[in-house]
């Protein structure tokens, strides 16, 4: 595995990564391990430890960081290296760094052995029309261990239920399709085809039953078009821009509201 069968510990880091992701390189005997920190911070503000890890969690924080949680479950932190500000601009430094402390813009939790546990990006965070709170990229990471899966970006601000954009992978549902014998020639006429929407449907099914009922995902669209960073659907990194994609989908997901987004 180009050469990782040596290493004694590989770290992860720039985002969070599936449980699943994690759990294969470990049969594989490589151990990954998981890291948090921020270009704010100057690097590492958590890290986990060799001897004893959780998977899923992000581990543990590095000496002599202070940190704390607000009423609204972000994370904050204080450490020698975080950094004075942003170059020019004083107001985005003063709505980062209050009295001290760096809000990171993460909602976390921590485990019951003190790791780290990211739930979602404070701006990503869906509130429901019923009031709850609801962290999409957990969904969003559930869905994308499907192989049929590429991307999903879970929608409901304000809504009664949660909706879904999803991209199909083309190369394996393009597989799947070949050898049912159902023809296709594009991206874009592989998802419309109701056989597609069909395969779609039972992998959302297989995650909603991981989830409780008020994170399910009760309607999606499938995308017609791969998301690209030149269409500035993704960054450079390849994540998702979210509201740029619900500005550009709107139409979409209209169809899955019946009413204007």
């Amino acid at each position: 595995y180009l050469g990782l069968n040596r290493s004694r510990a590989n770290f992860c880091g720039g985002g969070s990564i599936s449980p699943e992701v994690v759990r294969f390189f470990y049969i594989l005997g490589i151990p990954v391990f998981q890291a948090y920190g921020q270009t704010e911070s100057s690097g590492l503000s958590f890290v986990q430890d060799l001897d004893h890890w959780e998977i899923g969690a992000t581990g543990l924080p590095v000496p002599g960081l202070e940190y704390q949680l607000s009423e609204e479950g972000e994370l904050l932190v204080k450490f020698d290296s975080v950094f004075v500000g942003y170059y020019k601009n004083e107001k985005a430094t003063a709505e980062t760094i209050v009295d001290g402390w760096l809000h990171t813009g993460d909602i976390v939790e921590f485990s019951d052995r003190g790791e780290l546990l990211i739930v979602d990006r404070k701006k990503a965070i869906i509130i429901t029309s019923g009031g709850k709170n609801i962290s999409p990229s957990e969904i969003e990471n559930a869905l994308k261990d499907s192989l049929y899966i590429r991307e999903a970006i879970v929608v409901g601000e304000g809504r009664n239920y949660l909706g879904a954009l999803i991209q199909i992978d083309f190369d394996t549902v393009g597989k799947w399709a070949q050898e049912r014998k159902i023809a296709y020639t594009t991206f874009k006429s592989l998802s419309k085809l109701p056989e597609v929407a069909a395969l779609i449907e039972k992998e959302v099914e297989r995650v909603n039953a991981q989830f409780a009922r008020v994170e399910n995902i009760r309607k999606f669209v499938l995308l017609e078009k791969e998301l690209d960073h030149d269409d500035g659907e993704l960054t450079a990194t390849q994540k998702v821009r979210r509201s740029t994609i619900e500005k550009k989908f709107e139409k979409e997901i209209i169809e899955l509201y019946g009413e204007a987004a």
